[in-house]
């Protein structure tokens, strides 16, 4: 075995992904999925193949790089994504002609929900590609039962005196042709299937819980159930996690920046997924560590992620305690299987937040190659490189750390501002135990603030419907310790 190729095979991880096979003059040769890449990319060495097809292959390979995904799943379709890029040599078991089936949305004023293995330039919205049948057949099953939309072709055109067909009475439609719903329902209905299918069922259980909510206070408990049962049944349904920026083919200026990027970093793997981290505050109020992850050069916003800081005393400023402490809880959850692994990430500042960053990663013994964008000299600070590496500002590469470096940036001071007016638009009134929201907004707007409240006495605090003798009493006792 070449000594290169021994080198590699020691780095890489048992987890999915796949993996290029390179010759002498770096032409892909052969691109290949794995459950767990170390022993399936390990196994072409080490016996003597049957195959004179493998034993040629094996001999003329000289290097070897992988891409790290998250399930199988992922993992097929980055492989043929790759066979059709590259179309190499001793690729023969995926045919070129091979298509995974999407979901379609038909682009109609009523849209209805096709699968389909073609995409066309059609306006219509393409969900996927799927490569499980049986896991896709169980998300229709689920749409259809619970997000129903109409099955036939015809161009709809309401009419309350039509009387709705028999998939309207069997629970399979929700009626347009009747007028018995409005196009704004409609499409509601079409957002919950598209956020269903892309996986995102925590939205859209947020979604369905609102919902819910309303149509109880409402009075609509038949209504309030079957949202219910809408939310326990997605939560039932385990689906495949795929990428939404694999949904889309992977263009030769984006897979060259990546190359650049691993080859200058020295990483062992193509950094198709990279995480982005910064720190905002208001001297020291207010502390949110935020990640932004970017997948094959795009961000993929859905995996966002924020963490009210903990480990400070409010008032407190401590950018590197922040970063260790953001970088820890994130990959906490990446080690605990909740999170995506990245291959890269990218730290906001030098080498002072960098080192706590390496900090966090061996305390939770988690090998990932990491690097520190400085921005006002935009210099790359590397682990135990006592040496930044400074790069021209039209490098592509740099270009390309510097929209994760700025996302972060923009990403962690809208969480911190968000975070501020909220606790601004905080009332002292809300922190009285018995004093929900609801009372609060009605002092609010008859006395106008938590200070003219406080000036009442228990008779006028009494004249609002809902607040006797007692209420009154433990409002003004508290609002007047306050200021105490």
């Amino acid at each position: 075995m070449k000594d290169k190729i021994s080198a590699i095979l020691k780095t890489l991880p048992e987890k999915p992904g796949v993996y290029l096979m390179r010759d002498i003059d770096g032409k892909v040769i052969y691109v290949g999925k794995a459950k767990k890449l170390k022993r399936r990319v390990s196994s072409y060495f080490r016996h003597t193949h049957a195959s004179p097809r493998l034993r040629k292959l094996v001999d003329l390979i000289e290097d070897i790089s992988t891409i790290r995904t998250e399930t199988e799943a992922e993992a097929l379709i980055v492989e043929a994504k790759l066979i059709r890029k590259y179309s190499p040599f001793f690729n023969i078991e995926l045919k070129m002609s091979d298509k995974y089936p999407f979901i379609r949305i038909t682009n109609e004023d009523y849209p209805r929900l096709e699968i389909t293995r073609h995409k066309w330039e059609d306006g219509s919205v393409y969900l996927g590609p799927f490569v499980d049948a049986g896991n896709i057949r169980n998300v229709m099953r689920l749409a259809e039962r619970y997000f129903p939309l109409r099955v036939c072709s015809k161009v709809i055109k309401p009419d309350s005196s039509r009387r709705p067909c028999v998939e309207y009475a069997l629970g399979r439609s929700m009626g347009a042709c009747a007028g018995l719903c409005t196009q704004q329902e409609y499409r509601e209905r079409v957002a919950d299937v598209i956020l269903l299918f892309e996986g995102k069922s925590a939205e859209l259980v947020e979604r369905l819980r609102k919902r819910m909510d309303e149509s109880a206070r409402s009075l609509e408990f038949e209504k309030a159930a079957r949202y219910r049962d809408t939310i326990r049944a997605i939560w039932r349904l385990t689906r495949q996690r795929i990428s939404s920026a694999l949904q889309e083919d992977l263009d030769n200026e984006t897979w060259h920046v990546l190359n650049r990027i691993q080859s200058l970093l020295g990483l062992h793997v193509l950094p198709w997924r990279i995480d982005g981290f910064d720190i905002s505050h208001t001297h020291g109020h207010d502390t949110y560590g935020c990640c932004v992850v970017f997948e094959q050069g795009r961000p993929s916003r859905s995996l966002y992620r924020r963490f009210k800081i903990r480990g400070l005393e409010e008032g407190e400023i401590n950018d590197f305690e922040s970063i260790y402490e953001t970088v820890k809880r994130r990959y906490r959850h990446v080690l605990e299987s909740e999170e995506p692994a990245p291959q890269l990430a990218l730290i906001d500042g030098g080498p002072g937040q960098l080192e706590y960053a390496m900090r966090a990663l061996e305390e939770l013994k988690y090998d990932l190659p990491l690097v520190a964008l400085a921005e006002r000299e935009e210099i790359l600070f590397l682990p135990n490189n006592p040496e930044p590496l400074r790069l021209g500002r039209d490098d592509e590469a740099l270009q390309l750390l510097q929209r994760v470096r700025d996302e972060v940036h923009r990403y962690a001071i809208t969480t911190h501002r968000n975070a501020r007016d909220k606790h601004l638009r905080h009332s002292r009134l809300e922190d009285i135990p018995g004093i929900g929201r609801k009372m609060t907004a009605e002092l609010l707007v008859r006395f106008g603030s938590a200070r003219r409240v406080a000036a009442l006495s228990p008779e006028e605090l009494m004249t609002v419907p809902g607040i006797g003798k007692a209420t009154a009493n433990k409002i003004l006792e508290s609002l007047r310790g306050d200021d105490m």
